[in-house]
């Protein structure tokens, strides 16, 4: 009896189409509200270090002395986008993950 329960199925979806996309050739849309990733400009950046004070996970470190220099460790990073909204200059920006600027 499973037998015809199998080909049941394998009947109908031999003449469905498939349930995913054909990747390479239809990338998905960006969803509202997605946060993406975050894009740093850095000849904006004064080293102050506010973002990586706000910063919950401490993904970013931002150095002043003596060679002025910012890390950042994106698999720390949870996107929650406070080093975004507390940064003086606007040099971080979050962008949906498909944008083509980084």
């Amino acid at each position: 009896m499973k037998l015809f329960t199998i080909f049941k199925d394998i009947v109908r979806n031999t003449f469905s189409k498939p349930y995913t996309r054909n990747y390479p050739t239809e990338i998905r849309p960006s969803f509202e509200g997605e946060r993406g990733k975050l894009i740093i400009e850095g000849e904006k950046c004064i080293y102050c270090g506010i973002c990586a004070r706000k910063c919950p996970s401490n993904a970013l470190v931002v150095t002043k002395k003596p060679d002025q220099s910012w890390q950042f460790e994106r698999y720390r990073c949870i996107l929650c986008a406070a080093c975004v909204e507390a940064c003086p200059k606007k040099c971080l920006h979050m962008v949906s993950r498909l944008d083509e600027r980084g």
